[in-house]
C-alpha cells in the first residue's frame, strides 16, 4: 500500500472507547499525519443506535447498520473492532474483515482469547494483520513491550493485576472497612461492572488477558480454558484486615510461567507484600510485571480502562499500521506456536488458610492433623472470637504445594468439624 495514501478506518461499536477514538482522530489529525507519514481517517461507522449524542460530530462518515457490510466495504482499509463478546457480531465482522484482506484492530480480549489460534492463522494466511493493545490493560503498552521492546528476550514470568475492578473492590475494603457485597453494590452504581459482573469479579475477564500474554510470552497458542480461575467472592473483610496485619495485601494476580511440567497460568486471589510495587497498586490501575533473562523485571502501571486509556492503545495499533508496522499476532507465525501442556503451579509457596471450626472439642487438633498428615507444617496459627457457634481459625503454612493443600482441604471438609468451607490463598514470591 502506498504510504501516501490516507489510512482509511471502518469503526463497529461507537461506546465509550471507539467514541473517544473518533475524538482522537478529529482532535490530533495533523500530529497523527506527522507521526505516521499519511493521514489517518474514518471512512465509516457502524453503530446500533445513530440518532444518539455522543459527545463528538459524526458527520462526514457512512453508516452501517450491520457490521460485516462496514467490514467488506471497498473504502475501509483497517477494521476497528469495539462491539466486544467473544462470539456473535463481533466474531462475524472480524472473520469477514480478515477474508476480505483488511487488517483488523480490536479491544476483544474474549474473542481472542477463545478462538485467537484460528484468527492469527486466517490474517496471516489473508496478508493481513491483527493488533490489540487495548484488550489487555488499558492504557499500558503491555502487549507492544512483549512483542517488540522485549523480542531479545526469554520471558521467564509475566504477572499483574489487570482487572481495576477488582482492585478497587479489595484496596476499598481495607480502606472503608465495609465488605464485599457493599462495595460490589457500589462498583455496580458506578458502572465499573461488565453485564455479566462475574466476568469481573469471578476473574475471567483477567484470566482472558493472561491467556493472551502468555501466548506472546512463551509462543504458545492461546489456551484460556487452562487458565486456573478463582474470583474474588469469597474473600471477607476479616481476610484483609488479616492479611494487614501480616504485612501483605490482597490481590486479584495474574501469573503465567513455562515450567517442567508445563505452562502454569492462574488467575487467583493472592497475598503480596504491601511495600511491593503490587502491594501499593489501589483503586482501578492495573500493573504487569515482566520477568526476562536479560532486562531482569520491567514493571508497566497505569489506568486499565477508560475512553481514553483504551483509545489511547487503539490508536497506537492504528499507528503501526499506518507505519507499515506487520508482526504476527502472537509474535511468531501462527502455524509454529504449539499447544503447551497446562500445569498446575509447580512451585512450593506459603498459603493463607481460613477455616471456620465448629465449636467441639479437639477440632483444631484434627485440622493441623490432617495438615501434617499431607505434609503440610503450620507456621503460625491463630483462633479467634465465635461468630454464630463458629470458631475462625487463620493459619499460614510453610511453603507447601497447592495441590496437597487441596487435599488437606477435602480431608477437612469431610469431618464434622468445619462450619464453612475453608479459603486457601497463596502468598506469592515477587
Amino acid at each position: 500500500m502506498n504510504q501516501r495514501t490516507p489510512l482509511r478506518l471502518g469503526i463497529a461499536g461507537l461506546g465509550t472507547v471507539g467514541t473517544g477514538v473518533v475524538k482522537i482522530i478529529r482532535q490530533q489529525s495533523a500530529l497523527l499525519s506527522a507521526r505516521a507519514g499519511r493521514e489517518v481517517v474514518i471512512s465509516a461507522v457502524c453503530a446500533r443506535d445513530q440518532s444518539r449524542d455522543r459527545g463528538v460530530s459524526l458527520s462526514g462518515y457512512a453508516w452501517e447498520t450491520d457490521a460485516v457490510a462496514l467490514a467488506t466495504r471497498d473504502d475501509v482499509d483497517v477494521f476497528v473492532e469495539l462491539i466486544g463478546g467473544e462470539s456473535g457480531p463481533a466474531k462475524d465482522a472480524v472473520e469477514a474483515a480478515l477474508a476480505a484482506g483488511k487488517d483488523v484492530v480490536t479491544a476483544n480480549k474474549a474473542l481472542l482469547a477463545h478462538h485467537g489460534q484460528a484468527l492469527a492463522l486466517a490474517a496471516e494466511n489473508a496478508g493481513s494483520v491483527i493488533r490489540y493493545e487495548a484488550a489487555v490493560a488499558g492504557g499500558i503498552p503491555v502487549i507492544k513491550s512483549l512483542l517488540e521492546g522485549l523480542a531479545g528476550n526469554e520471558i521467564t514470568r509475566v504477572m499483574g493485576v489487570m482487572n481495576g475492578t477488582c482492585n478497587y473492590i479489595l484496596t476499598n475494603m481495607e480502606k472503608s472497612g465495609r465488605g464485599y457485597e457493599a462495595l460490589f453494590e457500589e462498583c455496580a452504581e458506578l458502572g465499573y461492572l461488565e453485564a455479566d459482573p462475574n466476568l469481573d469479579v469471578g476473574g475471567i475477564d483477567a484470566g482472558h488477558k493472561l491467556a493472551l500474554l502468555a501466548s506472546i510470552a512463551f509462543g504458545t497458542q492461546v489456551d484460556f480454558d487452562a487458565v486456573e480461575l478463582e474470583g474474588i467472592q469469597r474473600i471477607e473483610l476479616s481476610d484483609i484486615k488479616h492479611a494487614a496485619d501480616m504485612g501483605f495485601k490482597i490481590k486479584l494476580l495474574g501469573v503465567t510461567q513455562m515450567t517442567g511440567r508445563g505452562l502454569e497460568q492462574r488467575m487467583t486471589p493472592c497475598l503480596v507484600p504491601d511495600t511491593s510495587a503490587l502491594g501499593q497498586l489501589d483503586g482501578g490501575t492495573n500493573m504487569v510485571v515482566i520477568e526476562g533473562d536479560s532486562v531482569e523485571q520491567i514493571v508497566l502501571r497505569g489506568p486499565g480502562a477508560g475512553m481514553g486509556p483504551t483509545a489511547s492503545a487503539v490508536m497506537g495499533d492504528v499507528m503501526d499500521i499506518a507505519r507499515g508496522v506487520r508482526i504476527p499476532t502472537f509474535g511468531i507465525p501462527a502455524a509454529q506456536l504449539v499447544k503447551a501442556p497446562a500445569a498446575m503451579a509447580s512451585t512450593p509457596a506459603p498459603f493463607y488458610l481460613r477455616v471456620g471450626l465448629k465449636d467441639k472439642p479437639g477440632a483444631m487438633a484434627k485440622i493441623a492433623s490432617i495438615l501434617g498428615e499431607a505434609g503440610i507444617s503450620i507456621d503460625r496459627m491463630r483462633q479467634y472470637g465465635h461468630q454464630d457457634e463458629t470458631a475462625p481459625v487463620l493459619i499460614v503454612t510453610h511453603k507447601c504445594m497447592r495441590q496437597a493443600l487441596d487435599e488437606a482441604i477435602t480431608a477437612m471438609n469431610a469431618t464434622d468439624v468445619v462450619s464453612t468451607a475453608p479459603v486457601a490463598l497463596r502468598i506469592e514470591n515477587l
